[in-house]
């Protein structure tokens, strides 16, 4: 549930914008050097600071080209689908981010903004480089080569004409073995969901696959591998991903049985999912919902910007309340628009004066994405509505510090559900000092994420793969003598 945090951010965090006389600059293009070489910068929005780092080269005709790190979240050599100058701006195009830099050279510096999804932020590039080593230390993160088996695969969802690239990994001394499908939160996640330098799900599947689990981890659609497009799908499309990828496993030699883990927005999708076949073994939640979004976003949204003031919080409570309403109401994406802006424009104007500047240019970028469909099914969808027909053992797992789904709002919701539903196994734990990815945390707050250097809590990794172990047939895992 990252981009729905982010969303909250960006709409009261100042930005800069960048105009220059093109035809001095023009004449500035003519003279100038072209920025080949290392340029590092900080993205600064205000609860995390990302580290910026463009590595521009020129080939021998002249063309340049540009590869991104950003060093907190683990990105290291991103290709740049186009590097421009143009009226004395250097710009950089990312396709795959939804995103651009576009700033005035000068010298050893390079004064701009990045933008994405029609957010901007002023990023201020240097010569040089930060090294990766310096800012990342990820002591959990495993290394090749690994004591498992590890497979590319491609799971075909024939009804949604998507292909979905992922990895799976299962033990390398035979026989049969139950495996999990991991089902990433919100946002364009790749297979290890990669976050703030983190990748959860490689260091999930690398500790489940040693202890005789396999696992199959996956990229989103239209991310990675995968083909499709990302901003067209719900979290039904995700559902039908997941179903797609378990009738995939069905035919592996390899397979007893299925389950799905989900983290935060895959908490819901794992039961979305489960509901619709009765394939499923067993379903563990990780900081999944228990309430619908339009509550879970109220209390997101009030426990991350609590540190702006109860002021602050207040009129963006407003303003959601507002908008939310105007989706309900009008199901017409269309009809919608005009309203949503009007609505964003009040809330706009009783901002502080030094910020409604950059509120009203990213006016339609924040209605777009309110007005998803992605967005508009997770308003409104009752995770009770498919919790309450589960049947398998499920395990429910909360950080006792995640602010971004808060233990509190959402364990009750999930147990009620359940009873009403006569699941006769189900273990339901909030744990102690963890937050929502999980990790050992001071506060629970974001801008610890990438700080932290533990990706997973070890006590939650050594309960997950407990409790399915405690649930699996022990023939399912004992492997053939010679393999």
């Amino acid at each position: 549930m990252i981009r729905n945090i982010l969303l909250a951010l960006f709409s009261v965090i100042a930005i800069a914008g960048c105009s220059n006389s093109s035809e001095k600059q023009a004449a500035v293009e003519q003279s100038m050097p072209k920025p080949v070489g290392d340029w590092s910068g900080e993205l600064d929005l205000g609860a995390l600071k990302l580290t910026f780092v463009f590595h521009i080269a020129e080939d021998s005709t002249g063309a340049l080209s540009a590869k991104l790190d950003v060093l907190e979240q683990g990105v290291q050599g991103l290709a740049v689908d186009a590097v421009e100058i143009n009226d004395g701006l250097l710009k950089l195009d990312m396709k795959t981010l939804n995103a651009s830099f576009e700033g005035a050279f000068s010298g050893e510096e390079i004064s701009g903004k990045f933008t994405q999804n029609g957010l901007s932020m002023p990023l201020n590039l240097k010569q040089g480089i930060v090294q990766s080593s310096d800012v990342l230390k990820r002591p959990q993160e495993p290394k090749a080569p690994f004591p498992y088996n590890e497979e590319e695969v491609s799971v075909e969802n024939h009804s949604a004409g998507v292909t979905l690239s992922g990895t799976l990994t299962f033990p390398s001394t035979g026989g049969i073995y139950p495996v999990a499908i991991l089902i990433s939160g919100s946002g364009p996640n790749d297979r290890n969901e990669t976050i703030f330098g983190h990748k959860p799900f490689l260091v999930l599947a690398d500790h489940l696959t040693k202890q005789g689990i396999a696992v199959l981890r996956m990229d989103k659609r239209g991310v990675g591998n995968s083909t499709g497009d990302y901003n067209l799908a719900t979290s039904s499309d995700s559902a039908s991903d997941v179903l797609a990828a378990v009738d995939y496993l069905k035919n592996r030699k390899e397979v007893s049985s299925v389950g799905l883990i989900g983290h935060s927005e895959g908490g819901l999708i794992a039961p979305m999912a489960s509901s619709q076949s009765e394939d499923i073994a067993f379903i563990v939640m990780m900081a999944g919902p228990g309430v619908n979004g339009e509550e879970i976003l109220y209390r997101q949204g009030a426990l991350v910007l609590r540190s702006f003031g109860e002021e602050v919080v207040e009129k963006y409570l407003s303003f959601q309340r507002s908008a939310f309403a105007i989706l309900k109401q009008e199901l017409d994406p269309s009809a919608a628009e005009e309203p949503l802006l009007k609505a964003y424009a009040e809330y706009v104007s009783e901002v502080p004066q030094s910020e409604q500047k950059m509120a009203g240019e990213n006016a339609q970028a924040v209605v777009q994405r309110l007005n998803t469909p992605w967005f508009r099914q997770f308003l409104t969808f009752e995770p009770s509505s498919v919790l309450k027909q589960i049947r398998v053992p499920l395990l429910v797992l909360n950080g006792e510090l995640d602010i971004q789904v808060d233990p509190n709002q959402n364990l009750p919701r999930i147990a009620e559900a359940l009873q009403e539903a006569g699941n006769s196994d189900y273990t339901i734990l909030q744990l102690p000092k963890l937050n929502h990815l999980f990790q050992t945390s001071e506060t629970g707050s974001i801008a610890e994420y990438a700080q932290i250097e533990e990706t997973i809590a070890p006590s939650a990794l050594n309960l997950i793969s407990d409790w399915i172990l405690e649930r699996i047939p022990q023939e399912e895992v004992i492997s053939e003598p010679g393999c």
